[in-house]
């Protein structure tokens, strides 16, 4: 994989997965007493869905001109499609489901990271008909 590709997908994997960590602990601040942190939250929710999507763009990127491996795109969608999803529970205030789905992110998030993180992950990819994409 291109190392520009790469490093995009790294560094953006590593802040939508940095800001769904601050997320629980400004929910915990609400549910104490500190009213303005639920502002925080839904802000950070925001910043979030466009990184996200940022995310989606880097993992292309890194597919195709980058020459790395296609299965980042379909987990980057499927980050947004959650992400999308924990926000507009939020908004709804679906606390029982806001909560779990929030569980899940974060597994999904930490699987990602760990994944474009891995020595294996600048391995180069094989093509069909030729033994090296080099």
């Amino acid at each position: 994989m291109a190392r520009w590709a790469k490093w995009s997908l790294r560094v953006l994997a590593m802040a939508v997965t940095l800001l769904a960590l601050v997320q629980p602990v400004l929910a915990g601040l609400f549910v104490t007493g500190d009213v303005g942190m639920l502002d925080l939250h839904g802000m950070i929710a925001s910043f979030l869905v466009v990184l996200a999507f940022l995310q989606i763009i880097a993992s292309i990127l890194a597919w195709r001109p980058g020459r790395g491996p296609a299965w980042p795109v379909s987990v980057s969608i499927g980050i947004f499609v959650v992400i999308e999803l924990q926000a507009a529970l939020g908004y709804a205030r679906a606390i029982a489901l806001h909560i779990p789905v929030g569980v899940l992110l974060f597994g999904l998030l930490v699987a990602l990271l760990i994944a474009v993180w891995s020595p294996r992950s600048d391995r180069r990819r094989f093509t069909r008909g030729r033994k090296d994409a080099r």
